[in-house]
């Protein structure tokens, strides 16, 4: 169970922080049924309101710092989600991101680079679709690693490459 104060990542809102833990008292809802009510992070005038007891999405705790440190040293060798097909592809990062994994989010933004970086050789631009991905992927992961490690968003890139460079040394 989550503590009122806590951040978490909820399914596809990403991060969140506990505001209450309560039941609702609302018209048709079982007023034993006890609730979290989670404000996300990215979009400050949302509420959620998200069972105790729900097993359909996933709802964890963000990474520690020690955790988000560890993953950014694994990003080398995570691999690629390659798949031809747009479809299947698109349909797999879907899943990816249902999961709530961030070695997921790893996977579609590296597999995304690498298309992009074959597709502008080729003298081509990133599909609209891989593009939206890529920031989707990126900006979740971004949050919930600036989070843990106490920086900012816009400073990850940064942050993980410097990282990456210092340990292939």
């Amino acid at each position: 169970m989550f503590e009122k104060g806590e951040y978490v990542v909820y399914g596809q809102n990403g991060i969140c922080k506990v505001g209450e833990i309560t039941s609702l008292d609302m018209t048709g809802i079982d007023k034993e049924k006890q609730y979290y009510i989670l404000y996300p992070l990215e979009t400050k005038s949302s509420t959620i309101y998200c069972p105790i007891d729900n097993n359909k999405l996933v709802l964890r705790n963000v990474l520690s710092k020690d955790e988000a440190w560890a993953l950014i040293d694994e990003i080398p060798d995570i691999d690629i989600l390659w798949i031809a097909n747009e479809k299947l592809r698109e349909n797999e990062f879907k899943q990816a991101f249902r999961s709530g994994n961030p070695k997921e989010l790893i996977k579609i933004i590296k597999t995304l680079y690498m298309r992009k970086e074959e597709r502008i050789a080729a003298g081509k631009k990133m599909t609209a679709t891989d593009e939206k991905y890529f920031h989707m992927a990126e900006d979740r992961l971004y949050s919930e690693l600036a989070l843990a490690i106490g920086k900012e968003k816009n400073e990850m890139q940064e942050v993980i490459s410097s990282r990456i460079n210092l340990l292939k040394k």
